[in-house]
């Protein structure tokens, strides 16, 4: 299976070293603007890529901003896309683009967080039915589109609609870490955390927490909390009630290689809860992170879903609707007031202001 990159930035970077590790995928070029030093042949523009590589399928990783030219562009080749979150600036990029593509089905998004190995298996957990039916899902770790995904995954609340509150409040924090490495800077800086919750009704609602920077500071916990109506899951620990008048903590616990004198190498194996496997890494032996190994299952899933062995692994609704809630977030602390989406058919939500109280 053959595909093109369009943007060889950081994120496509990443793709193109994963994907020289799968077994029969092959990136056959990139289109870039300018003359660059690339690993892989360079395109002036998607028609000569076509042309002369004939990928079977396009990777976006350019900016939103710009992402929607080239999904259009292949969309009307009859060629498949996957395109980086959010596959859209905004919410009128977002019915442009869907309005253009959506009805073809030829659009995937490459959001990767529920493909990593712990929430994987947190996930197998829970739609094992160990903690009930999950009521609530609280999320702080990730950003906008990639946290709604978590808590709409955790849920399974689909495209219900939601109600969303959110404030905003700023403090000092020290960023150590960047894309580059260690900053060595030894000043706080002011940092602003948005926390808002999502009532997506019929009981299910969602808590999202993040603070600028956090995905790659280690001076914040990662956390994630399901709750259940018979149990609830913390990051990797799960109480619940097995036996009546039982109530039972239970861990999850990954199976790292590598560590004292496992000379294996450095790899992650499984995941585990008590005797029950609920996530084996399927590249064991590349020694993939975990975003890595998120990025991998991805593209499989995408040249399967091609070849029509599988399912489509996130449909352009799918990462709308992510992005759509995400924007209803930062909407809500921007204005201090109730945001309220509503199905409006297809993919889109109808998103308003709670109207101010008539006295």
């Amino acid at each position: 299976m053959r595909f093109a990159l369009a943007g060889f930035g950081f994120r496509a970077a990443a793709i193109h070293r994963v994907a020289q590790a799968l077994p029969g995928l092959e990136c056959v070029g990139a289109i870039v603007r300018g003359r660059r030093e690339l690993p892989v042949p360079a395109f002036g523009d998607l028609a000569t890529c076509l042309r002369q590589a004939r990928p079977d399928f396009l990777i976006s990783a350019v900016p939103p901003a710009a992402a929607a030219r080239f999904v259009t562009e292949a969309v009307a080749h009859g060629l498949p896309v996957l395109t980086e979150t959010p596959p859209a600036a905004d919410r009128p990029g977002l019915r442009e683009l869907w309005a253009a593509v959506g009805s073809t089905g030829l659009v995937q998004v490459a959001e990767q967080y529920l493909l990593m190995p712990a929430h994987a298996a947190r996930l197998a957990a829970v739609r094992s039915g160990i903690i009930g039916t999950p009521t609530q899902v609280q999320v702080s770790s990730t950003q906008q589109h990639h946290a709604v995904s978590l808590i709409r995954g955790f849920l399974g609340a689909g495209h219900a609609p939601a109600a969303v509150r959110a404030v905003r409040t700023v403090a000092p924090l020290l960023d150590p870490l960047d894309r580059q490495g260690w900053t060595d800077d030894p000043a706080p800086k002011p940092a602003t955390t948005t926390i808002a919750t999502l009532d997506f009704g019929q009981g299910r609602s969602g808590v999202y927490d993040f603070t600028t920077g956090q995905t790659r500071n280690l001076l914040r916990f990662r956390r994630l909390l399901v709750r259940g109506t018979h149990g609830e899951l913390h990051d990797d620990e799960i109480v619940h009630l097995p036996a009546p008048r039982t109530i039972a903590r239970t861990a999850l616990a990954r199976r790292q290689s590598g560590h004292d004198l496992d000379l294996n190498g450095y790899d992650t194996e499984t995941i585990t809860l008590g005797g029950e496997v609920l996530y084996r890494n399927p590249y064991a032996g590349h020694r993939f992170n975990d975003d890595e190994i998120a990025i991998a299952t991805l593209l499989d899933a995408m040249a399967a879903w091609i070849r029509g062995e599988a399912p489509p692994p996130y449909p352009l609704a799918e990462g709308a609707q992510d992005h759509l809630l995400a924007l209803a977030i930062e909407e809500a602390a921007d204005t201090g007031e109730q945001v309220t989406t509503t199905a409006e058919g297809g993919f889109g939500l109808f998103v308003r202001r709670a109207e101010p109280e008539r006295h």
